[in-house]
């Protein structure tokens, strides 16, 4: 009762800041614009199609939404785009992504995220600290055929700024409860009128909201560097080179997962006795140079990532010495990206691509079995290489209708070397020393959607997509059939609306219907120490989305935006006792709402104060379901969040609160064994900021 008041509640406000004349600015009726809704480009698309014109669903996050929500990870949007979820729980190694009730705990992920261009394989390489970012867009649904692999559930583009679209110095310096501090200072500036670069930095320290109680610590504390380099040279008329180059190196302690009593739905305290805790070094650099011919452009991106972690663990989470667990990981990722396309105004456009890619490193997990004085190493050595051909043709068959067709084919093959020793009372018990057979895939994912401008201000579309995930190896499996897993395919459907009103107010409505066959299922060994992928049957999700947002109005912004999703796993049977058909998918929100309002007030007669702004937002979650048998659900919970900037010239101070009811919910819930455990959500957190630009 009292969220639907309060929702209600959200909704006056929102009605009552429209009609109203500000009080502190009865003059100014200038507007504002954040973000053109009509005009505005999505770069994601690889077609620059204006937002209203793409046959997609797709949300835009600009630099000025992320400032005012106070956004400084990727799992702070979530709710705020409809039917995206990213639980925020453990550490920056566990940051998985579900879109329309596709998406994957562990290996790969099942969303595609680029940064400047820079294809981020690894899920654990998702959870970033933003600073300097331009703009978020995320496409929902699957994007095979622009993206290939690994992009089912939809693809996350994040930009920074350019040094041609942003100049001087900023400084930003942020403390908050719970131990937060973090400095953001950045610089953008030209050379030459061709030449322009930037740098940023960012720093943050927090000291934890859990307290390991066995350990008399915190068991979520946070250290975190990032920086970051860009620089641009517009050659002449036709050639332009952006070289951006990131490095993040963070170090958490982590897990603070207590025990979960199933029966009276309660969770007690933290209290494992081994220090956890995870570090990663994450390295990012691209080259993109791009050439503008008569009537077409060609656009060729050089990326290479590096990851490098340590992941420690007391996997039984209780004050006894009984299990622990170590991993590590090195990875390098390179990859290259062809794209020309068309570059005109007429009937027909068109897009070519090549894509390449490889991947190798080195994963090792140690753990000690303490209740059988057991040790054992296990390093796994993966090796993909995989290529791409795609094209996509966007014809205007009539003035107001527009077909769009596609096709990719994608090729990977994958290797794993495998080394296992293991000591028993510091005696060696077993030794193997193997190199499994390769694994490919070769996939054809097409593309067909139809447009039809209704009106001006009124589109209409249907699409018809094909996604995949390839298939692997386990690192992690007890039985000979778990070793590896085989390739997820999708089936998307989906029709939708796009409208603009008197030029500030933009709706986007969609429905969408998917069908996976062999979905990669989460499951924990037989054990319990450790989890693996196997592959249901089929499964299906259908939902609807709907976003409404507004360009600033007489100062005013607002934005709601609703998700529903149906997910089911329709066929899966593992052996006679475990039987899942018809279990709702776990990990996957059924709604997810986000209601947000902002009034800039300009107070041009005073000598103190430029200008205040006001925003609240409220988001909404659930309910959702933590396994597959369905027996640990999360009801729906709401978190409310409100913000006030005050700036005077090139200075500004804002106060913050995140969570501000203090709403008790689980950010994580699983089991092991007979045995679940709960990670609580984030408490009541608040906080300032003051900011400098010269």
């Amino acid at each position: 009762m009292k969220r639907k008041q309060l929702l209600t509640g959200l909704l006056m406000l929102l009605v009552v800041f429209v009609h109203a004349e500000s009080p502190l600015d009865p003059v100014d009726k200038t507007v504002d614009d954040e973000v053109n809704l009509r005009e505005v480009e999505i770069s994601a698309s690889r077609t620059q199609t204006r937002m209203k014109e793409l046959p997609a669903s797709v949300t835009v996050v600009a630099a000025g939404a992320l400032e005012k929500n106070e956004i400084s990870t990727l799992n702070n949007v979530s709710a705020m785009i409809p039917n995206f979820f990213m639980p925020d729980y453990g550490t920056k190694l566990t940051s998985p992504v579900y879109i329309r009730g596709i998406g994957s705990r562990i290996n790969s992920p099942s969303v595609g995220m680029y940064v400047d261009n820079v294809p981020y394989f690894e899920k654990s390489s998702f959870d970033f600290d933003f600073f300097d970012v331009q703009k978020i867009e995320v496409l929902r649904g699957p994007q095979g055929t622009l993206f290939g692999r690994n992009s089912m559930g939809g693809v996350i583009s994040i930009t920074s700024k350019s040094p041609f679209d942003v100049q001087g110095t900023h400084a930003q310096l942020s403390a908050g409860n719970y131990g937060m501090y973090r400095l953001n200072v950045g610089h953008y500036g030209t050379i030459t009128d061709q030449l322009g670069y930037s740098i940023s930095a960012n720093y943050i320290h927090q000291d934890g909201y859990y307290t390991n109680v066995t350990r008399n610590e915190q068991a979520d504390s946070l250290r975190s560097i990032g920086l970051r380099f860009k620089l641009v040279y517009l050659m002449n008329d036709r050639w332009t080179l952006n070289f951006s180059s990131s490095v993040e190196h963070s170090d958490q302690s982590g897990y603070p997962y207590a025990p979960y009593n199933k029966t009276t739905q309660t969770i007690g305290d933290v209290e494992y006795d081994a220090k956890s805790g995870y570090q990663r070094l994450l390295l990012s650099n691209a080259l993109n140079i791009n050439y503008k011919g008569e009537g077409w452009q060609a656009t060729n991106t050089l990326s290479y990532q590096f990851l490098d972690d340590n992941q420690q663990l007391d996997q039984d989470f209780s004050p006894a010495s009984i299990y622990f667990a170590g991993q590590l990981q090195k990875q390098h990722n390179f990859a290259n990206e062809l794209i020309v396309r068309a570059a005109n105004d007429k009937r027909y456009q068109w897009l070519t691509g090549m894509f390449l890619f490889g991947q190798s490193g080195r994963n090792t997990v140690v753990v000690d079995d303490y209740t059988k004085q057991l040790w054992y190493q296990k390093d796994y050595l993966p090796e993909t290489q995989g290529a791409a051909l795609f094209h996509q043709s966007v014809y205007k068959l009539f003035p107001k209708l527009t077909l769009t067709g596609g096709i990719r084919f994608d090729y990977e093959q994958t290797k794993m070397g495998y080394t296992y020793i293991a000591t028993r009372a510091a005696a060696t018990v077993a030794s193997t020393d193997t190199v499994y057979p390769y694994l490919s895939d070769a996939v054809i994912l097409p593309k067909v959607a139809l447009s039809y401008e209704l009106t001006p201000d009124l589109q209409a579309y249907g699409s018809y997509s094909t996604g995949y995930k390839p298939g692997g190896f386990n690192s992690t499996f007890e039985l000979p059939e778990h070793l590896m897993f085989k390739k997820e395919i999708s089936y998307n459907y989906e029709v939708g609306l796009k409208s603009t009103f008197l030029r500030y107010l933009f709706a986007d409505l969609s429905l969408f219907y998917t069908d996976l066959k062999n979905q990669q299922i989460y499951r924990t060994v037989p054990s319990g120490r450790g989890s693996y992928l196997d592959n249901s049957g089929l499964s299906n999700n259908k939902g609807v989305e709907l976003s409404v947002q507004n360009s600033s109005f007489h100062g005013f912004e607002a934005m709601i935006a609703y998700g529903y999703t149906h997910s089911k796993i329709l066929e899966y049977v593992q052996n006679a006792q475990l039987n899942y058909n018809n279990s709702f998918t776990p990990y996957i929100p059924r709604h997810t709402l986000a209601v947000q309002a902002s009034q800039t007030f300009h107070l041009h007669h005073s000598r103190l104060i430029d200008r205040i702004k006001l925003n609240v937002l409220y988001s909404e979650t659930g309910e959702l379901y933590w396994n597959l048998a369905n027996t640990l659900k999360e009801e729906k919970y709401g978190l409310l969040s409100a913000k006030v900037m005050v700036s005077r010239g090139n200075l500004q101070l804002d106060i913050w609160g995140k969570n501000l009811l203090n709403t008790q919910y689980h950010s994580f819930m699983f089991e092991s064994g007979p045995a679940a455990f709960a990670q609580a959500g984030k408490p009541l957190q608040l906080g300032v900021n003051l900011s400098c630009k010269w």
